[in-house]
């Protein structure tokens, strides 16, 4: 019987040959909390199974990405609960130096193409982008799986979205990304499993998947699967230590629920206007309109590339008057990568504000919010209301976001 790519992972982790439909527990790879609803998982496993212990120590982990250090006494207490328990336990922590979470796993080789994982977070899909399955679930949920080592999973269905052409100079895997947020929706793949493929998405570096597979979330989907390249296979064999790892590829007479078709070959910058992530238009329609500050990072825009990126801009030049520019690496590594290429120096001498790794501006305020009547540009994943403060946020690439912070308005590369 044909399989997609989710139907295959979840066959080859005791999933069986499982349908669109279908109700089966499988296998998990890699399990994890985070300090947003870690304590909830800790309180699910001692109320419900204080007598058994940690399924697998070896693939079982905390990471505190969401507010790191802690600057509010909520998620302080959520990270010592954790820290408590997982000392009590002999789990490992990826404390509040380490960054985000789901980029830890990749570069520490815990997730792999054709690995699942879980975690606490929403975006945990993001492993899409290594072609592994992740997904974000429920304290109790993560709570079993801790003690466990599987879980329960509906089969989704699966749809094909197909990029034609090459993606032009002056575009960026952002850009790319906002592009099929906006002709997807909010709901265009809901429930669903995507599997994308084209020139342009093949030409992506681990850092370009990444930024695609992050937003899968905002479409509803439950995952993006970008087919891995013998860069990134080369890359997961060497951070995990193993040998001819085998991507997953789905058979030729797969079913697929629908297929879309988007040319990018004249692709301009793109940006998602307030209040939603789908609303998406190109950057010249609001060109012009004056900002007064601007995010670079999260788990969607926070990877070296994205920094040096904003970095080229911002060589020997000055953040507008009026503009507050701050900048979160992803992870730890990331940190030291910039250190070791002089890329804080430029940030600095720019005038531009640089944190601790971790999700930042994403996340309940990490490196400030937004007033009322502000206006941000961020390279984050969504733009809700309230959701980085009482302002507007518009999300963008990393070089849209470094051209505004020097113009003082929105501005994109011609």
């Amino acid at each position: 019987m044909p399989q997609t790519v989710i139907e295959k992972i979840i066959a080859a982790h005791g999933g069986g040959n499982g349908r669109p439909g279908d109700i089966v527990w499988m296998d998990i790879d890699y399990r994890s909390a985070r300090d947003f609803g870690g304590a909830n998982v800790v309180g699910n496993l001692q109320d419900n199974y204080p007598d058994d212990p940690i399924g697998d120590l070896d693939r079982t982990f905390f990471t505190f990405d969401t507010n790191a250090p802690a600057n509010t006494i909520g998620y302080a207490e959520n990270q010592h609960i954790c820290r408590t328990f997982a000392q009590e336990q002999c789990i490992k922590v990826f404390d509040v130096d380490r960054g985000i979470g789901t980029h830890t796993a990749i570069e520490e080789g815990l997730v792999w193409p054709g690995a699942t994982g879980v975690g606490t977070d929403s975006h945990f899909n993001i492993m899409g982008a290594i072609g592994a399955f992740g997904q974000g679930m429920g304290d109790q949920d993560v709570a079993f799986i801790f003690k466990a080592g599987k879980t329960w999973f509906e089969v989704p269905p699966s749809m094909k979205v197909v990029f034609q052409g090459k993606l032009p100079s002056n575009c960026t895997p952002r850009d790319l990304t906002l592009k099929l947020v906006g002709t997807l929706g909010s709901s265009g793949a809901l429930g669903k499993a995507v599997e994308i493929e084209g020139e342009a998405v093949d030409a992506l570096d681990l850092s370009g998947r990444i930024t695609l597979a992050s937003m899968a979330t905002e479409t509803g989907a439950i995952s993006y699967f970008i087919k891995p390249s013998q860069e990134i296979i080369d890359y997961c064999q060497k951070h995990s230590g193993r040998d001819n790892i085998e991507p997953v590829i789905p058979d030729a007479d797969a079913n697929y629920e629908d297929t879309i078709e988007i040319d990018v070959s004249n692709l301009e910058p793109q940006i998602a206007c307030p209040p939603s992530p789908d609303n998406v238009v190109p950057v010249r329609e609001v060109a012009g309109k004056k900002i007064h500050s601007v995010f670079l990072g999260s788990c969607t825009n926070g990877r070296i590339e994205d920094i040096r990126a904003a970095a080229d801009i911002l060589k020997d030049k000055k953040i507008a008057p009026g503009v507050m520019m701050k900048v979160v690496p992803a992870t730890r590594q990331v940190y030291q990568q910039m250190l070791d290429e002089g890329l804080l120096n430029i940030l600095f001498a720019a005038g531009a504000i640089v944190t601790a790794a971790g999700c930042g501006g994403c996340a309940s305020g990490q490196v400030g919010m937004t007033g009322k009547g502000e206006v941000q540009l961020s390279t984050s994943n969504r733009n809700f209301r309230g959701k980085q403060g009482a302002g507007e946020t518009y999300l963008c690439s990393p070089v849209t976001a470094a051209l505004s912070a020097v113009g003082g308005e929105i501005t994109y590369q011609k």
